[in-house]
């Protein structure tokens, strides 16, 4: 493969495949509402030992606790395995998160409630990028908005090393093109007031 051809995108090197996953749906948004479903589930069921004191943070909500989390999770794994419904799971993750205040102790004692709140958040902000040929022919169009179509008649094709010498010499020049100072000076002979 020479330096000219670029290389194919529909087949990934084998160490970039994870990118390409990761960057085909809202990874980061399914990671943050698996990490904020966890304690949400887990803190109404756990205990925590002080020396040989035990604090029990048990409460009598604790089923509606771990089908919160155990939702949540869902969900995360749900933007990650089917992203054509990211922002529905957004959206869910978010009236979970903000259900999980009064349920679970005060949504997994505020860390789980910011990350789903959070993962809930990125899944619905995001969007996929442009297909490769989309994203090269919008630069393209880019690239001559703004610039007259030059017709094959009113100008010579020349070879690559004689463009080259050409545009080095001749800088582009635009038409209609006004100097500086005329657009920068206004009706008070160029001076600002502030106020």
């Amino acid at each position: 493969m020479s330096a000219e051809i670029p290389a194919s995108r529909e087949v990934p090197k084998k160490e970039n495949r994870f990118k390409v996953w990761r960057q085909t749906r809202p990874f980061w948004a399914g990671l943050f509402t698996m990490i904020g479903g966890v304690p949400i589930a887990y803190l109404p069921y756990g205990d925590m030992r002080l020396g040989n004191v035990t604090l029990a943070m048990q409460t009598t909500a604790g089923a509606g606790a771990l089908i919160i989390g155990v939702l949540l999770i869902t969900l995360g794994l749900t933007m990650w395995f089917q992203p054509i419904v990211r922002v529905f799971a957004g959206v869910a993750t978010i009236v979970l998160a903000l259900v999980s205040i009064p349920v679970s102790n005060f949504g997994g004692l505020v860390i789980g409630y910011l990350f789903a709140v959070i993962g809930g958040g990125m899944s619905a902000a995001w969007a996929p990028a442009p297909p490769a040929e989309e994203t090269d022919e919008a630069e393209a169009d880019a690239e001559h908005d703004g610039q007259p179509e030059a017709s094959d008649e009113a100008a010579p094709a020349l070879d690559p090393e004689t463009a080259a010498m050409v545009a080095a010499v001749f800088p582009e020049q635009r038409e209609g093109a006004q100097p500086l100072t005329d657009t920068t000076i206004d009706a008070k002979g160029g001076r600002n007031s502030a106020g």
